[in-house]
């Protein structure tokens, strides 16, 4: 028979549960371990989510975390605005920076194209991305989506757009595992894709 919780463990179980990559055994590892956790650390935890709930944004013109209207990388007038990376995540982008490799900005699409989930390029912040182009003088975009067929339908279908726009358009290139994250890549693997970029037509 199914063991059975108490109603508050139970919907802590439940909740854990909706977070992305936390199978049902994991969730309830973590509720057990929250459970027998000193109350000081539990409310440490819970302030931090709270907090950064409440403090973090997206970046109104790039779509990355920030605090106030612009994200870090944003603000920095040493970052060219003539190259622009576009990843799926925020967390693309930490991984990318750890390369050293990239000088430009960032958008990030807060996703990637999905059909069978229902998510296409109305869903994705593409239309904010076109929208840089002229308005940033942008000479190259570089498609850093992740390496799966969604990532890979999403940077085609960007290629595509952006033809009218007469700019270059490249790909980062092969190296990554096929079906991965950026995000998981290593920084030399992922800092040979960036600088090995090919043009990209669609």
């Amino acid at each position: 028979m199914a063991a059975t919780y108490t109603q508050p463990v139970q919907a802590l179980i439940d909740e854990l549960g909706r977070l992305p990559g936390i199978g049902p055994k994991s969730a309830q590892r973590i509720a057990f371990h929250l459970l027998k956790a000193p109350t000081g650390d539990v409310t440490r935890l819970s302030h931090s989510i709270s907090d950064a709930k409440a403090r973090v944004r997206f970046c109104s013109r790039c779509f990355n975390f920030a605090e106030g209207d612009l994200c870090p990388i944003c603000l920095d007038d040493r970052r060219s605005a003539q190259v622009l990376c576009v990843v799926e995540e925020s967390s693309d982008i930490v991984a990318l920076e750890k390369t050293g490799e990239f000088h430009g900005r960032y958008h990030v699409l807060l996703g990637a194209m999905s059909p069978l989930e229902g998510i296409g390029p109305e869903q994705l912040k593409i239309k904010e991305l076109f929208a840089r182009i002229g308005a940033e003088g942008v000479e190259e975009v570089i498609l850093c989506t992740n390496p799966n067929t969604e990532g890979e339908v999403t940077a085609l279908y960007i290629a595509r757009m952006l033809k009218p726009f007469d700019i270059r358009v490249t790909r980062i290139a092969s190296g990554l595992p096929v079906g991965g994250d950026l995000e998981y890549a290593d920084e030399l693997t992922l800092g040979r894709a960036l600088t090995g970029r090919r043009d990209i037509s669609a």
